[in-house]
């Protein structure tokens, strides 16, 4: 269609806030940023998105807010279907790409119709001419009313948080408890069986991989692929709709909040994990959707030397400018709009460095940072950092502000060399249990800072850690060349699958002694979902487009042994207040909370001491070995929690301190059961942990 229909006279000049599509008494307010645009048509749409009908200018233009109201009676206000057209200079030598030819997806977008189909129109070049709407979603007005049922979130305290890292899909897909037709949906998430299944482990949220609406990149599509993981957005207010069930005609908006409802009627909260870095829009040569044709230079970062290019400090294509303040606005209102519309948690930010990005480097105080710490609502919600991108000094672990917690990767490599590197020295292991304070004690941050992990989904799985040697990424379609190749893993001197008992046995023994040594750390603990029950990926350490077995968890193969080790550990957690400390430990005699009779108050004793299996201090030899002994002293319980450690293939002598020492937990035996005799010594088994605690005398 082209021109302006005479309906345009209906629209009104409205007013610049909200920005996005907002209903009003009657009819529907239209708000669009765009400052280098010399026109914005609003363009509508059949309900099924297939017919546009009318293109209406938007009349009016605030500080580079383009607006307009359209009149409205009745239900007719509920539910228009709309795009933009933007016009306006297309000189990309200059940063500018305004192309009229391309339908725009309001970035406030609440709700789509249709979906994105690759035609050669969205490639630059000869289609720039071609009309893209055929192949664009729409945006939908709709508000309807959603019963909450006085859902309270959990509000755990971040200190007593572990976190579930899962993706909606995978999780389910293969459960033979959830019905067939919610398996790797939202309502799959939380039905009856995966809530018990979180609830038995003990973790306290889900940490969603990515949500947010997003495509498949060209490349992907022409392999017969998908991008799985989700990290390519195209609108940050729209819920996935590859994870709707659409069970009787219920909106995906509405599967996600129940999602999140029932979730947090068992204690479980929900931790969104986000893209901010970067979007489907890609690189010069990828598709003009939304951003890029209403303002290109204010939504991302384009090289001083070349505006005709973009800034790649994501490896994605392009990077969001987030020191612009309407991009700014963008992000912290979809952020506030998941929180107050949601009911979410917090979030986890991906590549979060370049969130903090400035024209001078990252910086702490970066716009950003400053404005989601005085914001109202986003200040008290839990945050999340990967802390690098590919960029300039893209690594910045420990240098978040106060309140973030950061994945520590110091962690993840120091904890799986000690088990999988015959050489790693002990004190490495020693700074990551104590909760990294080389990292996150500057600037009053508590050992929470850290949040560790030793897998995730970008990487092996802990089963093929101790199973791969190598990576096994030939499904990806890259010749093996993509995922990490410094991956600390080992195989026990087979690669992959095997049927050896005693490679099986090893395997089970790092696993186990992996996790409790996971589990057993002050900081913020992070699952991989499916370490728990043995998951494998068959050797792929970037399983990002394996919608298939790969990534699926396969419930039926589950590892009963695994699960049980880790509902043990997890009760430990919870059990003993020392391991959740917000305290840095500091090796001298803990103050009394209170001296009690008069005279001398009592004397506690040391809040940890470092001890060698041979029962003195920790000597040189010791610090540079495979043994590590922990005494800590949990002040709530007035006793010792006694943490060993032996990564040799042999079993050590451990000579306890006085006391007597009842053991709690055994990573050498199935289920890491421990037996509970009270002993004065005790044998650590080959690659294993063992808990022991005694009263205070």
């Amino acid at each position: 269609m082209t021109g302006q229909s005479p309906q345009a006279a209906l629209l009104r000049p409205g007013r610049p806030w909200p920005l996005g599509a907002t209903l009003t008494d009657g009819g529907v307010n239209f708000a669009l940023y765009s400052s280098v645009a010399e026109r914005v048509l609003l363009c509508l749409f059949d309900p099924t998105g297939s017919c546009e009908v009318a293109q209406l200018a938007l009349p009016a233009c605030t500080d580079g807010v383009w607006h307009g109201w359209l009149p409205l009676a009745g239900a007719a206000r509920d539910g228009v279907v709309y795009g933009y057209r933007v016009q306006g200079p297309h000189a990309p030598a200059q940063g500018l790409r305004c192309n009229a030819a391309k339908l725009l997806l309001d970035p406030y977008a609440r709700e789509l119709v249709g979906n994105f189909v690759w035609h050669y129109a969205h490639r630059p070049g000869r289609g720039d001419a071609v009309d893209t709407a055929p192949f664009m979603p729409k945006a939908r007005v709709r508000v309807r009313p959603f019963d909450w049922q006085d859902d309270q979130p959990p509000g755990i305290a971040l200190a007593d948080s572990v976190l579930y890292e899962v993706h909606v899909r995978g999780f389910t897909r293969c459960h033979p408890g959830v019905p067939e037709t919610r398996r790797g949906t939202y309502s799959g998430l939380a039905s009856p069986a995966a809530i018990a299944h979180l609830q038995r482990l003990g973790v306290t949220a889900v940490n969603l991989l990515p949500v947010h609406q997003a495509i498949d990149e060209w490349r992907l599509v022409q392999l017969g692929l998908c991008n799985y993981w989700g990290y390519n957005t195209l609108a940050y207010f729209v819920p996935e709709a590859r994870h709707h069930a659409a069970e009787a005609g219920v909106p995906v908006i509405d599967e996600f909040k129940a999602m999140v409802r029932d979730l947090h009627a068992a204690g479980i909260e929900v931790i969104l994990d986000v893209v901010f870095n970067h979007t489907a829009e890609s690189d010069a040569l990828g598709p003009t959707l939304c951003w890029r044709g209403i303002d290109n230079a204010a939504y991302y970062r384009l090289p001083a030397d070349d505006a005709a290019g973009y800034e790649n400090v994501t490896g994605c294509g392009n990077t969001l400018r987030l020191d612009h303040p309407r991009t700014l606005q963008l992000v912290l209102d979809s952020l506030r709009y998941w929180v107050q519309e949601f009911h979410v948690d917090g979030f986890r930010f991906d590549l979060a460095v370049t969130l903090g990005r400035t024209a001078r480097g990252f910086a702490a105080a970066a716009p950003f940072f400053l404005a989601l710490a005085q914001d109202p609502v986003l200040a008290r919600v839990k945050c999340f950092a990967e802390p690098w991108d590919i960029g300039p000094d893209g690594f910045q672990l420990g240098q978040f502000p106060a309140g973030w917690s950061e994945w520590n990767a110091h962690f993840r490599d120091d904890v799986r060399a000690f088990w999988t590197q015959a050489s790693a020295p002990a004190a490495a292991l020693a700074t990551r249990l104590c909760g990294s304070s080389d990292l996150f004690r500057q600037c009053a941050r508590a050992p929470q800072a850290s949040l560790n992990f030793i897998t995730a989904h970008d990487g092996f799985t802990l089963r093929d850690l101790v199973s791969y040697g190598e990576r096994h990424n030939q499904a990806n379609g890259e010749d093996n060349r993509d995922g990490h190749g410094h991956n600390l893993s080992c195989n026990g001197g087979v690669e992959g699958e095997t049927t050896d008992p005693a490679v099986l046995a090893e395997r089970a023994r790092l696993q186990r002694a992996l996790l409790a040594t996971l589990l057993l750390a002050r900081g913020v603990p992070m699952l991989l979902a499916g370490d728990e029950i043995g998951r494998t990926q068959r050797g792929n350490n970037n399983a990002y487009c394996q919608d298939n077995a790969i990534n699926w968890l396969d419930w039926p193969a589950a590892n009963h042994d695994l699960l049980e080790t880790t509902t043990r550990l997890l009760a430990l957690r919870r059990d003993w207040p020392v391991l959740r400390s917000r305290d840095w430990l500091t090796g001298q005699p803990l103050m009394p909370a209170s001296s009690g009779a008069a005279g001398d108050p009592p004397v506690l004793p040391a809040d940890v001491v470092w001890r060698s299996v041979h029962g003195g201090p920790c000597t040189d030899a010791d610090w540079a070995g495979g043994t590590l002994v922990c005494q800590l002293y949990d002040r709530v319980r007035s006793a010792f929690l006694l943490l060993a450690f032996n990564r040799t293939r042999e079993a050590v002598m451990c000579c306890l301190p006085a006391g007597g020492w009842r053991q709690l937990f055994d990573s050498a035996v199935a289920a890491g059961r421990g037996d509970g005799v009270i002993t004065k010594q005790c044998w650590l088994a080959a690659q294993s942990v063992q808990v022991l605690t005694a009263p205070l005398p």
